[in-house]
């Protein structure tokens, strides 16, 4: 669980190599963003480290140099040379972990932690931790798992080293085969326990698959579903639209499990949103490949609702993100549309129309809005209703007075525009799908 005010704090440094084919202005997002995961996953981030370098070093990451001086800043052996470094770190505080911007080998983070003497965790395995934490489904827990057990099976021989003889080759038994390491053995229960989790998945797509055609062939429900960058106030927005008591809180990655909700008040045809969960610059691929499952209900929607925070003005990024992940799974033909939230964000009134105004002039069709605002959500939502409505057609059907035991189907299976009464039944103008109209003039027929 991460750290509350009753836990003593933990404390992390932050090591990030800027290569030349990143800019400033990136790097410095990136770090930002690890920042943010790491208060995420409840460290203090004290300091951070930061190196230009042609490359990665092969042997630690980043150069000698740079790992002694983290190494003299984590066993607070920081003088007189470091006083700016001297001012984050007291001796009362003890680093817990060096959180590297980066997916590093299992070689290069042995390596790192050896000589520092410190934990260390990178980018994906920071993610990773966060994921494993907030899964709450069944499905979501064993996407995690999955990817979580890719990500250590490769680093079972690095922990190995550091373990010692007894990491090395034992005799057989107990099912081991003759002169099978605990290495081995631990990677060959890892590939097992993979298989199966993979097993359970399918089945649990398939269940969910069927129950999801049910409830849409049932109730002739429209789908759209919030995509885009974590943090962006998907959550937020999702309870404006649904009115449903969805977790909302200031975090990267608070919502893993898919949520999906009717858009209130109700519509015709129906409306289900749903909220998936966020995206983030280098996305682990165990991850992407893990949560196609989750991801899949941005497949079945008929409409995409790519949300993007107007007050971040690294929003390019957080879009070009997005795009690629949906790409990865294979959304990126579903149409979309462009809402920029958190507008509120930007600053006073006046800032806040700047914003609008020129991310209108890039982008014309796209809505620009706070959840947090009543009339923006109205605004939203009825783009969203004619969005769906576009293909139904208007018409007028005669219900006779002999068959109003009729009202009730006539007003759950289409939108009543006026009535009117005339000698024969009433008159209703209505609004819906061509076949369910049809269908009900044919029943009202039959009944008079």
């Amino acid at each position: 669980m991460q750290a509350n005010a009753n836990e003593n704090p933990r404390y992390a440094v932050v090591a990030a190599v800027q290569r030349p084919t990143v800019n400033d202005t990136e790097f410095e997002a990136s770090l930002a963003e690890l920042r943010d995961l790491a208060k995420t996953l409840g460290f203090k981030v004290v300091h951070t480290f930061t190196q230009k370098r042609p490359g990665f070093d092969t042997t630690a990451y980043m150069g000698t140099g740079k790992r002694e001086e983290i190494r003299r800043f984590v066993n607070n052996e920081t003088g007189d040379d470091d006083i700016e470094m001297a001012e984050d770190h007291s001796g009362d505080v003890v680093i817990d972990a060096i959180l590297v911007d980066h997916e590093i080998s299992p070689s290069q983070a042995r390596n790192l932690e050896i000589e520092i003497g410190c934990e260390v965790m990178d980018r994906t395995m920071v993610i990773l931790e966060i994921f494993h934490r907030n899964a709450r489904s069944r499905a979501a827990r064993a996407q995690v798992e999955i990817a979580r057990l890719g990500y250590m099976a490769p680093r079972l021989r690095e922990a190995a080293k550091l373990a010692g003889p007894q990491g090395r080759q034992r005799s057989g038994m107990g099912g081991r085969g003759a002169g099978e390491s605990h290495t081995e053995l631990d990677r060959r229960k890892i590939r097992d326990r993979i298989a199966e989790l993979q097993q359970e998945i399918i089945a649990m797509d398939a269940e969910r698959k069927i129950q999801r055609s049910r409830r849409q062939e049932r109730q002739g429900l429209a789908c759209t579903a919030l995509v885009g960058y974590t943090n962006a106030g998907k959550s937020t927005l999702m309870r404006a639209l649904t009115g449903s008591e969805v977790l909302v809180a200031n975090k990267l990655f608070a919502t893993l499990d898919t949520t999906v909700r009717t858009l209130q008040p109700e519509s015709v045809p129906r409306v289900l949103v749903s909220d998936t969960v966020g995206f983030i610059k280098n996305l682990p691929h165990e991850l992407v490949a893990s949560f196609k499952s989750t991801l899949e209900e941005a497949l079945d929607a008929s409409l995409l609702l790519h949300v993007v925070d107007a007050s971040d003005a690294g929003f390019e990024r957080q879009l070009a993100v997005t795009d690629k992940v949906l790409d990865e799974i294979g959304a990126s033909a579903v149409p979309r549309l462009l809402v920029f939230n958190k507008i509120d964000c930007v600053g006073d009134d006046a800032a806040q129309l700047e914003r609008e105004a020129m991310l209108k002039g890039i982008y014309p069709d796209c809505i620009v809005m706070s959840a947090r605002r009543p009339e923006d959500v109205a605004r939203l939502r009825k783009t969203i209703v004619r969005y769906f409505q576009k293909d139904l057609v208007e018409t007028e059907l005669l219900l006779p007075w002999s068959a109003q035991q009729l009202r009730g189907e006539l007003y759950a299976s289409c939108e009543v525009l006026e009535e009117s009464a005339v000698v024969e039944g009433a008159i209703f103008r209505v609004r819906g799908e061509h076949d369910t109209l049809e269908s009900l003039r044919e029943k009202f027929s039959q009944a008079s």
